[in-house]
């Protein structure tokens, strides 16, 4: 079951997959109705960098802002 937060970072809500048995650990970055369509996708390595996958709708300021977030709380 994914992890989500409760609040927006960068305008996006975060929710992380850590446990998938397809894909390594990911997090979507998504609108308000948390669909898929024009949400981001960061795959997350071991040191909390990050891979975009998917950049959907963010631009360049907000991915900064997400792989940050990312980066300072991968391992909760």
């Amino acid at each position: 079951m994914p992890k989500y937060y409760e609040f927006k970072v960068a305008g996006y809500y975060l929710y992380f997959t850590s446990f998938c048995i397809i894909e390594c650990m990911h997090v979507h970055a998504s609108d308000r109705k948390l669909t898929e369509t024009g949400s981001a996708k960061f795959f997350v390595k071991e040191n909390g960098d990050t891979v975009l996958q998917n950049k959907g709708l963010l631009n360049e300021r907000e991915i900064k802002k997400i792989q940050s977030f990312i980066k300072k709380n991968y391992q909760e």
